[in-house]
C-alpha cells in the first residue's frame, strides 16, 4: 500500500525486452536504501517487486499485464520516473490510500501555467470517468492529487511548485501518457451497489 507522495525522482538505467515481459534496471538511491529481494517499490504508480539491488539501483520484472495497463512499456534508458516505497504501518498518511494497481493510461491534454501553480488537464480512458469526482483523489503517475474539475472524459488537477519540481509531472507535455489509479473505495462501492441491485448472490 502506498500514499501517492513521491519520495524520489529516479531514472531508468536499462530495459531488457523479454518474450512477454520486460526487465527494468532503475536508479533510486533513496528508495533502495534498506530494500531487499521481494520488497515493493512504486514506479510511476505501478507496484513492482524488487529482484535485486546494488549501488543505489534496483531491478524489477514487469509482466505483460502491467505493460498493457500502464505506460511503463514506453520507458527507455534515461527516462525519469516517480519512485515511492510502501507506506509503513503507524506512519502518516500524507496522500490517500494507493494500491499501485494502475486502472489505465490517460493523456496530458493541456497545461495552463499560473503565477504560483499550474493547471493540467488530463484525458480519461473509457470507463474511468465515473470514478473521478470534483475534490476527490486520483493518482497520476503515482502522485496523489486532488481533482479540481471532473468531466466524463477528462479532469483537471492543480500542481504546486513542489510537485512540478520533484516529480515527472514537471516534465510531461501535451500528448504524453500518464498512469491513472482511481480511488479503490469508489470501485468497492460500485460493486456492492451492483450486488444489492441484482439481489442476494448477484454476480
Amino acid at each position: 500500500m502506498f500514499t501517492g507522495i513521491v519520495e524520489e525522482l529516479g531514472e531508468v538505467v536499462t530495459v531488457e525486452k523479454l518474450d512477454d515481459a520486460s526487465r527494468f534496471r532503475l536508479r533510486g538511491p533513496l528508495v533502495t536504501e534498506g530494500a531487499k529481494h521481494g520488497d515493493s517499490i512504486a514506479v510511476n504508480g505501478v507496484c513492482l517487486t524488487v529482484v535485486d539491488t546494488e549501488n543505489g539501483e534496483f531491478t524489477a520484472d514487469v509482466m505483460a499485464e502491467s505493460l498493457n495497463r500502464s505506460s511503463l512499456g514506453a520507458l527507455v534508458p534515461g527516462s525519469r520516473v516517480n519512485l515511492e516505497r510502501p507506506m509503513a504501518l503507524g506512519g502518516r498518511l500524507g496522500g490517500h490510500l494507493v494500491q499501485g494497481h494502475v486502472d489505465g493510461t490517460g493523456t496530458i491534454l493541456e497545461r495552463q501555467p499560473a503565477e504560483h501553480w499550474e493547471i493540467v488537464r488530463i484525458g480519461l480512458p473509457d470507463g474511468l470517468g465515473r470514478y473521478v469526482v470534483e475534490k476527490g483523489s486520483i493518482t497520476v503517475d503515482g502522485i496523489s492529487l486532488t481533482v479540481v474539475r471532473a468531466e466524463d472524459d477528462w479532469f483537471t488537477v492543480s500542481l504546486i511548485p513542489t510537485t512540478l519540481a520533484l516529480t515527472t509531472l514537471g516534465l510531461k507535455q501535451p500528448g504524453d501518457p500518464v498512469n491513472l489509479e482511481v480511488d479503490v473505495l469508489a470501485k468497492y462501492v460500485e460493486r456492492l451497489l451492483g450486488h444489492r441491485a441484482g439481489g442476494e448472490g448477484a454476480a
